[in-house]
């Protein structure tokens, strides 16, 4: 069979074996919230801590998965991935306190990169010459299960509890992963070869040469800021709305808004990377989130507060779509994952103390001063903007 006739596949397999782990990931820290909330006594600073326990997760596995998937292959990685996912639900269901509510969240992030970077990488390779918008269809799926997701999430705790919903969604990502794994594989051939066809793509740089040069810091330092202020919203986002009067069932428009565009807008910050850059796209979307997070406690309104929470899911996912492509640029495929990995460790490591964690803490001793924290993460974005101009690919990049 022709690579062309097989690539469709591959790729429709990546998108269906990350669904699951996003919904969890993106979906349900935000609808059960309020939940663990009641339920364990914890305070805004703790539930926020889970998402941190997420990023910490997928962080410790990243940079190990980039190396595995060379020599087991992606399939097999996306299988544990799946597993991995689907056990720790069955955690989930049985959680007595928020220590093992992050027990939870430490596992299914584990999980999403033992599916999340060779499923990027994958698709990346089986479409050399469409790498921004096949990334960005890979994590438009992604993001945009938790927008899918947290309405229905919404509705099963309410009619089924919350048992019954976390143990549906387990056995779903374990029987949906495993299926898809089976046909995720790498394409055959020399994988050093350039993944452009410009003059600039001379050769791919090691991981040494990597962490020596100015882009990859830059980058590094943008998932910091950008990370930190964009996965704050998959904990404030509701909270928001229920301090602003809203009932739970309009409170979670904000994060679906938030999802919508976090998965959708991948796509369309991908294709138009391709064309007009990739530093430029990421910089527009950090400045309009920066300037939504600003704004937003100023304003009032169900629709008003959920387009500026669309703006900021836009930043968050073009964060994700276009990074990849990104670091494709500057360094090459042939250690992609491993220097994909290290980048990650900026998001894992530093971006879920600085933000969810801080920010709830914040909210925490400011008795919900939304102004402050929302004009600190606004800032953070700012920040991010310019940080991202100075990843510029291969001759432009100073190693």
């Amino acid at each position: 069979m022709s690579a062309k006739n097989v690539r469709t596949p591959i790729l429709i397999a990546c998108t269906c074996a990350i669904f699951w782990p996003g919904a969890f990931i993106f979906g349900l820290p935000g609808v059960l919230r309020q939940h663990w909330q009641r339920t364990f006594d914890a305070s805004g600073g703790e539930v926020g801590g889970s998402v941190f326990f997420i990023l910490a997760g997928a962080t410790c596995f990243m940079y190990l998965c980039g190396r595995l998937q060379e020599k087991y292959g992606p399939g097999r990685l996306a299988a544990v991935g799946a597993v991995i996912c689907g056990a720790s639900a069955l955690w989930l269901s049985r959680a007595g306190s928020m220590a093992e509510v992050n027990v939870w969240a430490f596992c299914v992030g584990a999980s999403s990169a033992f599916v999340y970077l060779p499923g990027l990488t994958a698709v990346q390779r089986w479409y050399p010459q469409r790498r921004g918008l096949v990334s960005g269809v890979f994590n438009m799926v992604f993001g945009l299960s938790a927008a899918i997701m947290s309405p229905v999430f919404s509705i099963l705790l309410l009619k089924w509890g919350y048992e019954a919903l976390i143990l549906t969604a387990g056995g779903a990502t374990l029987t949906i992963g495993l299926a898809a794994s089976a046909l995720i594989r790498f394409p055959e051939g020399d994988l050093s070869v350039p993944v452009s066809t410009t003059p600039l793509a001379l050769a791919s740089r090691s991981v040494g040469e990597v962490l020596k040069s100015r882009a990859f810091w830059c980058l590094w330092l943008t998932w910091v800021l950008a990370g930190a202020a964009g996965a704050s919203m998959l904990v404030l986002s509701t909270g928001f709305g229920l301090a602003r009067g809203l009932g739970l069932a309009h409170a979670v428009v904000l994060l679906t808004a938030f999802n919508v565009t976090n998965g959708c807008g991948r796509l369309i910050s991908g294709y138009y990377s391709d064309r007009i850059g990739r530093p430029l796209t990421m910089s527009i979307s950090f400045i309009g989130a920066g300037l939504a997070y600003l704004a937003m406690p100023h304003l009032a309104g169900l629709w008003i507060w959920a387009a500026l929470a669309a703006v900021i899911g836009f930043a968050f996912g073009t964060l994700f779509a276009v990074s990849g492509p990104l670091a494709g640029d500057c360094f090459g495929m042939a250690h992609f994952g491993a220097i994909f990995g290290l980048v990650f460790t900026a998001y894992g490591f530093v971006a879920g103390p600085l933000g969810p964690w801080l920010s709830g803490h914040l909210l925490d001793v400011t008795q919900g001063n939304y102004t402050l924290v929302f004009s600190y993460l606004g800032l953070m974005y700012l920040a991010a903007a310019g940080l991202i101009l100075g990843v510029q690919p291969w001759r432009e990049c100073r190693i």
